[in-house]
């Protein structure tokens, strides 16, 4: 038993050991959270649960935290900067940027936003900062700043599945002749349109053996080559960068091709800066090159549109240099919030939403579909891939960050209304009727939009040779392009896939959220660019 003395009074109180534990719990937390006077914002969904499956480790004692700050106008934040001032934090800015990044120690953080600032322990061991709460513009800023990101030291980055033994279709997979006719590109490829002069970039989180992919060549009959490496080579060979690379040669042979190493964006904290400004070195470094994502850094509704800011700005740098990029829609079935290793477990309403770098208006989203040909690589048929038992399949959905681009209107008359969709479109990523590539000196089959993502950055390296042959641009922002035709072509351009679900949707006429606009003639598709990018000259 103890007893307290309170001030001011002459009565004293004995406390049990029960409530003398629980005075110090209630200071403890209400020392560590001020008392909000702005909307005290819970994140639910995907976010709650992230931090639910961690442990709390209570207030965080990481140096410095960090958040994204979203600007209504590309100028110096000169309120935000003012504002931080007063409360320890500093902010950094760019001139010609619209956004800003806000630093400070994870005390004054929680103090200026009036949010908690914890550390999460996963039941991997790795250790993150988060707030369990949306961060609210403070009513000073709101005519500055539109949005604050999310307070989070952890991105749930994954690669592509791992390829499994075909069925469906021919000669244990597709060779990547008959990838060229199943889509039609070998009126191209005969005619010299080879990805010359083209670069392609492949952004990845593994390495590749330089062994795997002279083989490849050997095997196939395709010219050897040598991959340009950026950011050194990743030490594990998972198979992912292995079969995007071989896909990219597959294609456009004539192409030079680059790994650019993007380990470090997952790892800690400010995870969409660094991407930015990986994209950025990239984009100097190689200006105008087609882009390749098969690896994704999260769905959409772990981050507020805030937290994106950095790398739309890149992508738009990009894009007026003539860079397009394509980014696989996510092999969940719909479910890309879904983690960890249960995929195969039942869908909860958390685990719904769509990839987060898929649903960028700047990027190109690529979904997948089950492909049958014959003996030859004829098209036969096509239809949304989804593989029930295991839960995987096509990703495809409405952000919830992002409207509905004015392009998108044209040719999408699905899903909500308001909202972007995703994909655009598509291509083979049923592991069951894949593609083949070398792997540890073996030959396999792959599959997954990742497949999907790097068989169109191909497709884009040899249309780009095709238009600037002929004096004209390079594919950069395509989406628009690929809706205008969809609307109107003399020729289709795109097989329209009507067949097939995924966990979430099924496909039907016209654009769906599992295939898009459909998989392409790829022959007819570049006629079509040509007669609107003269128009447009």
């Amino acid at each position: 038993m103890m007893t307290r003395m309170w001030p001011g009074r002459c009565r004293a109180y004995r406390m049990t050991p029960l409530l003398a534990t629980l005075a110090v719990v209630m200071v403890v937390f209400a020392g560590d959270r001020p008392t909000p006077s702005l909307p005290y914002n819970l994140i639910g969904g995907p976010f709650a649960r992230l931090l639910a499956q961690a442990a709390d480790l209570g207030p965080a004692r990481t140096q410095r935290v960090q958040l994204t700050a979203e600007l209504r106008e590309a100028a110096r934040p000169t309120a935000l900067t003012a504002w931080a001032a007063t409360h320890g934090l500093s902010v950094g800015w760019r001139d010609g940027d619209a956004w800003a990044v806000v630093e400070g120690t994870p005390r004054a953080i929680a103090g200026a936003l009036e949010v908690a600032v914890h550390d999460y322990r996963r039941t991997n061991g790795v250790v993150f900062y988060a707030s369990p709460q949306q961060p609210i513009v403070p009513q000073q800023l709101s005519s500055e700043v539109t949005e604050l990101g999310r307070i989070l030291g952890y991105t749930p980055s994954h690669e592509g599945v791992p390829p499994t033994p075909p069925l469906d279709v021919p000669n244990a997979g597709l060779a990547p002749t008959e990838l060229l006719t199943a889509y039609n590109i070998n009126p191209l490829t005969s005619a010299g349109y080879t990805g010359k002069g083209q670069t392609v970039v492949v952004f990845t989180f593994d390495g590749v053996d330089q062994r795997d992919l002279d083989k490849f060549s050997e095997w196939f009959s395709l010219p050897k080559f040598t991959l340009e490496v950026m950011g050194g080579m990743p030490p594990e060979r998972r198979g992912e960068a292995t079969m995007d690379v071989q896909f990219v040669h597959a294609i456009a042979p004539s192409a030079r091709i680059v790994l650019v190493n993007a380990r470090s964006t997952a790892e800690g904290d400010a995870t969409y800066v660094k991407l930015g400004k990986l994209m950025e070195e990239v984009d100097r470094t190689y200006p105008g090159a087609v882009w390749s994502f098969s690896i994704g850094w999260g769905c959409d509704r772990l981050l507020s549109r805030a937290d994106l800011a950095p790398v739309r700005s890149a992508l738009a740098r990009a894009q007026r240099n003539g860079t397009t990029a394509f980014v696989a829609s996510g092999d969940l079935a719909g479910l890309e919030c879904k983690g960890g290793k249960t995929w195969s477990d039942p869908p909860s309403p958390d685990d719904y939403g769509v990839d987060v770098m898929a649903s960028l208006p700047e990027v190109t989203g690529v979904g997948g579909t089950t492909l049958s040909t014959d003996s030859q690589g004829q098209w036969l048929a096509e239809q949304g891939w989804y593989d029930v038992p295991l839960t995987q399949g096509s990703g495809g959905g409405a952000s919830v960050l992002f409207a509905r681009p004015s392009w998108q209107d044209t040719g999408a008359p699905a899903g909500p209304h308001d909202k972007r969709l995703v994909p655009d479109i598509a291509a083979v990523a049923d592991p069951f009727t894949g593609v083949r590539f070398v792997l540890n000196g073996q030959l396999l089959v792959g599959g997954g939009t990742s497949q999907a993502a790097p068989i169109w950055a191909g497709i884009a390296a040899v249309m780009n040779q095709f238009l600037t042959a002929r004096g004209l641009e390079q594919l950069g922002d395509f989406n628009p392009l690929l809706y205008d035709i969809a609307g109107g072509a003399e020729v289709p351009a795109f097989r329209d896939i009507y067949l097939g679900a995924n966990a979430v949707t099924p496909v039907g006429v016209g654009y769906d959220m599992i295939t898009g606009l459909g998989t392409p003639n790829v022959d007819n598709l570049t006629k079509a660019l040509l007669v609107l990018k003269s128009l447009r000259r």
